[in-house]
């Protein structure tokens, strides 16, 4: 096996034991990387991606109240009532799920955006390959070895890592919290991030052990070094991250006590990283359970249940986050969007949940953000079955070429080649 395909798929990542918040440093082996093109303007801007496992179901989450007898009639197990949809400021015709309070002030504070019907042609209706598509940009017929994002930070910052950490990139290009890193930050040759998780059996063999006996004049022993190399170098990742952790000494108490909101606790470290001064550009977090099929919401209470704990989760978390950074004074630097695999179909089932569907919301956070509802309600049919589908209004491809072009300043025709065709670039950005 080529030491290429070594690393890539046979031991993904390298573990050292440095703790952030409790958390331990996981850094990413790497190869020689290839000559790139430098895209876009070292901008001071930061992109923080939450992704909502499982495939959100984006008719209970943004209800188009236009169409509200519709949905209702699609949904009789599971609709919000009407009069308990939270209100969008300007925005009569749509209105959120009402567990999402702290998203609607975001929103009523023109720092939200809601993008509609978000999706792709075609669309598939597997999580692994769906998610595949999301985080590398693929059409569906397409299966791409690199991920959207990394090959912007690959462009960005060619012949990383050897060349890093430097003068004018110090820190981690990218950084996962609470998971593997994301498929999103695979450049050509190599992931471009790395992860903040607990420490696994990988770094037994760092240290030496379950190597099997290899040696250096060995293939395998070739590869052991060559991580054991990788190592060192991330150790110096592990010491800027340490750094700029101590550097923030206080942040918001309204985030709750740790393990009550898994991705409040992510976005909490994001904060503090990003306030702490890391130059980081793209931080990944997760929030999962959204494959909801069955129960989905109580049955005497459709306001409540399983899909209402996360929207609340989710919507607590961007809340403390922004304000944390606001405090912080590392608002503007920031803009935040949330994605899943896919959205649910438009009719419930007699589970009382939804099955995999297409087209959802998504939504945009952030001081820079341009405010409000970007596109219409999805139109309902009167009498909906079980396979209607939300339509697509927005390639998802077009936000990435929005966030490329007018956060990260890369020009459209370089946006164009990072996203293998050109799409139209939303305008997501104020300013």
């Amino acid at each position: 096996m080529k030491r290429r395909d070594f690393l890539r798929y046979t031991i993904p990542t390298v573990m050292i034991p440095s703790l952030v918040n409790g958390l331990s440093l996981k850094a990413i082996g790497s190869l020689p990387a290839m000559d790139a093109w430098v895209a876009g303007m070292d901008v001071d801007h930061v992109l923080v991606l939450v992704q909502l496992n499982g495939g959100n179901d984006g008719l209970n989450t943004v209800i188009p109240l236009e169409f509200y007898e519709s949905y209702r009639a699609a949904r009789t197990n599971i609709a919000i009532p009407e009069n308990r949809v939270l209100p969008l400021r300007g925005h009569g015709e749509t209105g959120i799920h009402p567990a999402m309070t702290g998203l609607q002030q975001l929103f009523n504070d023109e720092k939200l955006a809601i993008v509609q019907a978000v999706g792709y042609p075609r669309p598939d209706f597997s999580h692994f390959r769906a998610t595949d598509i999301w985080l590398t940009g693929a059409d569906p017929n397409q299966v791409l070895p690199t991920g959207w994002a990394g090959r912007y930070l690959n462009a960005q910052y060619p012949h990383f890592p050897e060349d890093y950490p430097n003068s004018r990139m110090p820190d981690p290009l990218a950084i996962q919290v609470g998971s593997i890193v994301s498929p999103a930050l695979q450049g050509p040759a190599l992931t471009m991030g790395m992860a903040i998780s607990n420490p696994d059996s990988f770094y037994k063999l760092i240290d030496g052990d379950g190597t099997n006996g290899a040696t250096a004049t060995t293939r395998a022993g070739e590869q052991i070094a060559y991580i054991r190399e990788m190592a060192v170098k991330t150790d110096q990742y592990a010491g800027v991250i340490k750094k700029a952790a101590q550097r923030v000494i206080c942040q918001s108490e309204k985030y709750p006590s740790p393990g009550k909101n898994p991705l409040a606790d992510q976005l909490k470290i994001v904060a503090r990283l990003i306030a702490g001064g890391l130059k980081t550009k793209i931080y990944v977090t997760n929030l999962g359970g959204f494959d909801t099929h069955a129960r989905q919401t109580e049955a005497n209470d459709t306001t409540t249940g399983n899909h209402a704990k996360l929207l609340a989760r989710l919507s607590e978390a961007i809340g403390i986050f922004m304000e944390d950074l606001q405090g912080l004074d590392a608002g503007d630097r920031v803009i935040g969007m949330t994605f899943s695999e896919f959205g649910r179909r438009i009719k419930s089932n007699a589970s009382g949940g939804t099955d995999h569907g297409a087209a959802a919301p998504v939504f945009l956070f952030g001081n820079r953000v341009r405010p409000g509802v970007i596109g219409q309600n999805p139109a309902l049919p009167v009498n909906a079955s079980v396979n209607d589908n939300i339509g697509m209004q927005y390639d998802f491809r077009s936000l990435y070429a929005g966030i490329l072009q007018n956060w990260f300043q890369v020009p459209g025709s370089e946006a164009d080649s990072l996203l293998m065709k050109g799409y139209p670039a939303l305008p997501l950005i104020r300013g």
